[in-house]
Formats: structure tokens, C-alpha cells, sequence
């Protein structure tokens, strides 16, 4: 299974950017997004079960919001607010262990 990202890229401080991951097939029972800045380690933000529960990192608690539509066999991460510590690859994730190739987002002060 292959997963792949979309979405990233460069935004001011206080912006927004929807990030996608979509699976070629239909997607695992929880999915996962990850995000990796330069010099630490993979952290995990969000995930969501195929029932729709969700649980966040609190550091985008209230900012960050994970989704996913079944029938497009995709999950979103939207992400309001950001903060230049927000800049990282974000990746995707099938639990337990497929991962998507990352997506770079950027977030200027």
C-alpha cells in the first residue's frame, strides 16, 4: 500500500494549509499524521479510527483537525493558525506501520 501526501508548502504565520493523504485502496482501521522538523525526532499530531474518533498532541490541540472520507479512501489534516515551529515534513501514516513519503510545509514569521 502506498500512501501519498499532498497539500504542503510555504504560508505566513496565522495561515492555513489542508494537508491530504490518499491510499490506493480503502485506507487502515487508524490513520495518523506525523510531522518531523531538521534535527528532531517524529512526532505524532493526530489520528483518527475508522469510526471517526480522534485524539491530538497537544501542541495542535485546537488548531490542528484530522478528517477522513471513506468513500475517497483519504485523511485530511487542517491546520489553522500556524506558528513558525509548525515547519516540518509532515508525513501520513497506516497504522502500524505504512508511511507516506512526506510533504514539506513552511511557515514564515
Amino acid at each position: 500500500v502506498q500512501l501519498v501526501e499532498s497539500g504542503g508548502g510555504v504560508v505566513q504565520a496565522g495561515g492555513s494549509l489542508r494537508l491530504s493523504c490518499a491510499a490506493p485502496r480503502s485506507i487502515f482501521s487508524i490513520m495518523a499524521w506525523y510531522r518531523q522538523a531538521p534535527g528532531k525526532q517524529r512526532q505524532l499530531l493526530a489520528l483518527i479510527t475508522s469510526g471517526g474518533i480522534t485524539n491530538y498532541a497537544d501542541s495542535v490541540k485546537g488548531r490542528f483537525t484530522i478528517s477522513r472520507d471513506n468513500a475517497k479512501n483519504t485523511v485530511y489534516l487542517q491546520m489553522n493558525s500556524l506558528k513558525p515551529e509548525d515547519t516540518a515534513v509532515y508525513y501520513c501514516k497506516a497504522e502500524p506501520s505504512t508511511w507516506g513519503q512526506g510533504t514539506q510545509v513552511t511557515v514564515s514569521s
